[in-house]
């Protein structure tokens, strides 16, 4: 007798943000991915993927934590995240980085080649048109700068969301400007930072939506803490939270805190 097929064995980057600030958006990336056939590991090796030491322009402590990433998930069909930050860092920066180092440049490609942000790899990559889920509200949707520029994830989202039964989609203005966060750049320039995200909260509160999604958590703390100091009744969630149908079972991100 022939073996059951099995679905891509996935390697999930967590990444810092969601391991230490949102770990339901581990949880509901496992769901998504389960739900969809893979078999999914979270090697306990992984660590940060190295981005704010590359951003900052420290190349040895990048190279360092890239290293150690590629060990720890290039024996997985594919490495799968739940942010386009940290998938662009692996997917567009490794190779690169890692370019002059004989041993490790092949290393760092073949990872690369098979890294994929979450929503992207679950409609490119495995197929996925819809997803069983219930959320009840006017949403809005955020496109992360890292996303949207170095892997495209524009479209992949909003077809998934139009899946779920109770949501009323509402285009966010300026859904592509990013919102201040950036990684580094909310430190090194915060009052411009500020401003930008204080552009962002308009934008959000002139859809009228009542909750705002987004694939990074980066941008959802930055935009969250920003709608909670203006006192916004603006709920705030990743969207693999919605597509995977556990929203209701954790608090918005920031109502925590209130």
């Amino acid at each position: 007798m022939a073996e059951p097929r099995r679905g891509p064995r996935v390697g999930l980057f967590v990444t810092c943000l969601v391991d230490l600030f949102r770990p339901t958006v581990g949880f509901a990336a496992v769901k998504l991915l389960e739900d969809a056939g893979c078999t999914v590991e979270v090697p306990r090796d992984q660590t940060c993927c190295g981005q704010p030491a590359y951003n900052a322009g420290d190349r040895a402590t990048a190279q360092d934590l890239a290293r150690r990433t590629i060990a720890a998930f290039e024996g997985f069909d594919h490495v799968v995240v739940p942010s386009g930050s940290c998938a662009g860092m692996i997917r567009k920066h490794y190779p690169a980085l890692l370019a002059d180092d004989p041993a490790w440049a092949p290393r760092a490609q073949h990872v690369a080649a098979r890294t994929h942000e979450l929503v992207s790899f679950l409609v490119d990559v495995l197929g996925v048109t819809w997803v069983d889920a219930r959320y009840d509200d006017t949403i809005t949707y955020h496109d992360s700068c890292s996303g949207l520029r170095e892997l495209g994830v524009k479209a992949q989202p909003r077809r998934l969301l139009a899946s779920v039964r109770g949501v009323k989609f509402t285009e966010l203005p300026d859904a592509e400007v990013c919102c201040g966060f950036g990684g580094t750049f909310c430190v090194k320039y915060p009052d411009i930072s500020n401003r930008m995200v204080e552009d962002k909260a308009a934008n959000v509160a002139s859809t009228g939506a009542g909750t705002l999604l987004a694939g990074d958590v980066g941008c959802l703390l930055n935009i969250a803490g920003k709608l909670k100091r203006q006192g916004s009744p603006v709920k705030v969630r990743h969207v693999a939270e919605v597509l995977s149908g556990l929203a209701d079972e954790t608090p918005p991100i920031g109502d925590a805190a209130r």
